[in-house]
């Protein structure tokens, strides 16, 4: 199911790091469980099991984990309150000097529903949901604790490139502070439980991702629209770099840039950063400084291109009208400057496009960034209409714009045999039809396909999720798009939804919960998800297999068949990253 689907289903309805872990093998005896303290138990646990707040204690008290150098890699300390009163707890760790470490609370958020079309086998959560899934993870080192009930945090470690090869312990340390009674509370003895991980650091130092674009849409509008100020204001300018360098710290290398809305019901407010004024009947004047100033911060945040919005309408009238553009001057957003439901290609959007293209070439020239950009014509064209549409909005970009090279998400198979798009980005589920009409692409999944194939939803298992790397490097995919990063709207309307109460934004089961977002709004940027974790060390595996040198004809990766059928085991995860790692 794609976002058209979701789109009309929800009408009709009215929808490791680089991890290895393991128990320590040096021991002789058995793993150890977790232990008992204080009415407290504690444990560790990998970053490839979600630990819910009535999961029973499990892991263990001591981790070995693998890691090559420059390699980012996660894991969980959690500890169960055994006792009628409630517990403050604090994690703190510690790694050698050099190392990043970082320490977060994971949050719970509520899902009332599994998600639909998914095997058993296939859903993690069953007997936990419906109630509270781990999600985000919170800048905090202490959590309040009721009883019977989890404390989870998550540990991110970040091995430097210079570590020297070999085993380095990393210290876990759970404090218990207070106790609360009934009508007071106690401060006891402090009660704290140190806990070992061994990180066996191999020689390999892994290189930067190449020749694999990522992109995650950022809905610049939902962001103004839940802190509640102004569009394009400062107060949104003191906040946009926080949110572009956290995509860019988790392996997304292609920045969104909303120039123009994308959005296909109209709203107040859209994201639109270029100022545009009408000076007469068809002329325009186009100010693009709130755009250069977008551009800046993705670069000086490390972003390699720039991808710039659709200039026709997406799903479900994908290419029959020409984008909604609205005039914008410092302060407000105006109207629409034509109706909405005009052709796509008739007289009154040509005349615009043949004053804009010119200008935004010109300002993609100033910027040195013409080579780093990716442009699209419109979104998900789909059936006979819809593609004959299509082919009048891209003949008359070509013909407007021949240095526009053009890519779009388009999943049937006749767009791979007809060469419509100079780079299309099929769903998973079609992709390998592509591939057999020796097209290159990209690929992208969105609210489906589900089944057994690759997502990241919240009920997704975290081995399946971090295999995505793995997939991406066997099966040739070009590059990789997701829609929802930061999607905090209910769905297909311009109300804002609430994104730590409902993850479907009020449309599951079109829209299962996560797919709209993997980032929660925090104070003064995102909060990131357990799930944006697992998927950022899943491009890191990417690079990883690049950095060894294995080749996607590697009989390692040959379990790897399609997005539907690959290994979904953390174990297998551990025996193969470390057979790369022992090749290094």
């Amino acid at each position: 199911m794609n976002r058209r689907d979701a789109i009309r289903g929800l009408a009709a309805a009215g929808a490791l790091g680089a991890i290895e872990t393991t128990t320590r093998s040096s021991e002789p005896e058995a793993p150890l469980a977790a232990i008992e303290r204080d009415g407290l138990k504690f444990w560790l646990e990998t970053s490839l099991r979600r630990v819910y707040p009535i999961s029973p204690p499990g892991g263990s008290t001591a981790l070995d984990m693998l890691a090559a150098r420059n390699e980012r890699l996660s894991l969980q300390a959690c500890f169960r309150n055994l006792e009628t009163n409630s517990a403050i707890v604090r994690c703190d760790a510690s790694a050698p000097d050099g190392w990043g470490v970082r320490v977060r609370r994971v949050g719970f958020v509520p899902m009332r529903n599994l998600d639909t079309f998914t095997p058993k086998d296939e859903l993690e959560g069953i007997g936990f949901i419906p109630g509270l899934c781990p999600d985000p993870l919170y800048d905090e080192v202490e959590t309040h604790v009721g009883p019977e009930s989890n404390g989870v945090f998550w540990i991110s470690l970040v091995v430097p490139e210079g570590a020297d090869p070999g085993v380095h312990e990393v210290r876990v340390k759970l404090t218990l502070e207070n106790r609360y009674g009934y009508a007071d509370f106690t401060r006891p003895e402090p009660c704290t439980i140190e806990m070992p991980v061994r990180v066996d650091v191999k020689p390999l130092v892994v290189k930067p991702r190449r020749d694999f674009p990522v992109t995650n849409w950022i809905s610049a509008d939902s962001i103004w629209e839940w802190y509640r100020i102004k569009p394009c204001g400062d107060e949104f300018w003191k906040l946009a770099p926080a949110y572009i360098q956290n995509l860019v710290a988790h392996g997304v290398d292609v920045i969104y840039t909303p120039m123009l809305n994308n959005r296909h019901e109209i709203l107040e407010r859209p994201a639109q950063l270029l100022k545009v004024k009408r000076i007469a009947p068809d002329r325009y004047e186009f100010d693009f400084s709130d755009v250069r100033r977008w551009v800046r911060i993705a670069l000086a945040a490390g972003a390699n291109q720039l991808e710039w919005p659709h200039l026709f309408t997406p799903a479900p009238t994908s290419a029959r009208h020409p984008q909604r553009v609205f005039e914008r001057d410092d302060e407000t957003i105006g109207p629409m400057l034509w109706a909405p439901e005009i052709p796509a290609t008739g007289e009154v959007y040509r005349a615009f496009l043949a004053q804009f293209l010119p200008a935004f070439k010109a300002f993609l020239e100033e910027e040195k960034i013409l080579d780093r950009s990716l442009f699209h014509c419109a979104d998900e064209p789909d059936g006979d209409v819809q593609m004959a549409d299509y082919r009048k909005a891209r003949a008359m970009l070509t013909e407007m714009a021949p240095w526009m090279k053009v890519m779009d998400a388009m999943s049937d198979p006749r767009f791979a045999t007809e060469r419509l798009s100079d780079m299309p980005v099929p769903s998973i589920v079609t992709a390998p039809q592509f591939t057999q009409a020796n097209c290159p692409a990209w690929a992208y999944f969105c609210c489906g396909p589900r089944d057994r194939y690759l997502q990241r939803l919240l009920d997704t298992p975290l081995p399946k999720i971090r295999m995505a790397g793995w997939l991406f490097y066997k099966l040739g995919a070009l590059g990789f798009l997701h829609w929802g990063w930061n999607y905090w709207f209910v769905f297909c309307t311009s109300k804002i939804a609430d994104p730590f109460a409902d993850a479907s934004v009020g449309a599951w089961p079109s829209t299962p919960y996560g797919d709209p977002f993997v980032v929660y709004p925090g104070p003064e940027g995102p909060i990131d998800s357990i799930r944006w974790e697992v998927f950022a060390e899943s491009l890191q595996d990417y690079a990883l297999l690049q950095s060894a040198g294995v080749k996607p004809d590697d009989p390692l990766l040959a379990p790897l068949k399609d997005y539907a059928d690959f290994p979904k085991s953390a174990d297998w995860l551990a025996r193969a990253r470390r057979e790369v790692l022992s090749r290094s």
